[in-house]
């Protein structure tokens, strides 16, 4: 519904521009083309009363056009906003610094290989696997993971630099937490190889190859992590809150990120992540 609000102040915008600034109709569709790409991938929403367009998803999306193209882009969009802020529609554009994305990015491991795994490895090795896909997790971060972190509906992630970040638990992990803990009786750590020793990193990595091998596939730590990241990416999470979920320092792209109230990121985590569905399709 906010989009095609938006998509009506881009046509009133275009006549501005065709009838007020005498723009040719060939120039007026060099606005109208980048703006209304933009509206359509990326994420529009309103907050404390103001309109939020934020374009970081369309910004990934033409990162590796050529650079002039890109910011004659960004001038279409930014231009769009300035004609908004003239109608008294208060906007914040998110997303319109430049980008910098790593020249190899580890392959996401494909949800349906997720499944099989989870569905023929042993209960240790399921829960390996569900903390880092459920969580986002970093190897170390998992090590360390503590029982007295994890709680009904968040666990706490001590990550680098000893910071901090709560994560939303999902159904799935609850379920299987709760066998795995009756099973292994963990004293300190959430996988230990005895009471109150944590499996190390590589151990645990030792155990995530072993799992996926079962399936012909090899699969490192990491990938999961990624594919944490891309599946919650492409069933519409915001590309801020998954990056306060990974706990990145930062996100050149948009600078500051949109802080959620927790109500709201724990509702948003639990429509997007997959095994959230896995659950609700086996209780069918």
């Amino acid at each position: 519904m906010i989009k095609e609000k938006l998509i009506q102040y881009l046509e009133d915008f275009c006549y501005y521009l065709q009838s007020l600034k005498n723009y040719s109709p060939l120039t007026v569709k060099t606005y109208k083309t980048p703006i209304l790409e933009a509206i359509k991938v990326s994420e529009v929403y309103e907050e404390q009363e103001k309109l939020v367009f934020d374009i970081t998803k369309y910004r990934f999306q033409i990162a590796n056009q050529n650079p002039k193209t890109i910011n004659k882009k960004l001038s279409s969009i930014k231009s769009f906003v300035h004609f908004l802020e003239t109608k008294d529609i208060n906007t914040i554009l998110k997303g319109s610094q430049s980008i910098k994305i790593a020249s190899t990015l580890p392959k996401p491991v494909q949800t349906n290989n997720i499944y099989e795994a989870l569905d023929q490895v042993p209960l240790l090795e399921k829960m390996i696997i569900v903390s880092l896909y459920s969580f986002g997790l970093r190897i170390s971060e998992l090590a360390h993971l503590k029982l007295e972190d994890i709680t009904q509906e968040w666990i706490k992630v001590v990550g680098k630099g000893n910071k901090q970040r709560q994560i939303p638990t999902n159904s799935y992990f609850k379920t299987h937490f709760q066998e795995y803990i009756s099973v292994y009786q963990p004293k300190i750590y959430l996988f230990e190889k005895e009471p109150s020793i944590a499996l190390s990193q590589r151990q645990l990595q030792y155990k995530i190859e072993k799992a996926f091998k079962q399936i012909g596939i090899k699969v490192t730590p990491h990938q999961l992590r990624h594919s944490f990241a891309s599946d919650l990416l492409n069933d519409g999470a915001r590309i801020n809150d998954i990056s306060e979920l990974l706990g990145h320092s930062s996100l050149k792209a948009t600078g500051i990120y949109t802080k959620l109230n927790t109500n709201t990121k724990l509702k948003q985590y639990n429509m997007s992540h997959p095994l959230n569905k896995k659950v609700e399709d086996s209780d069918v």
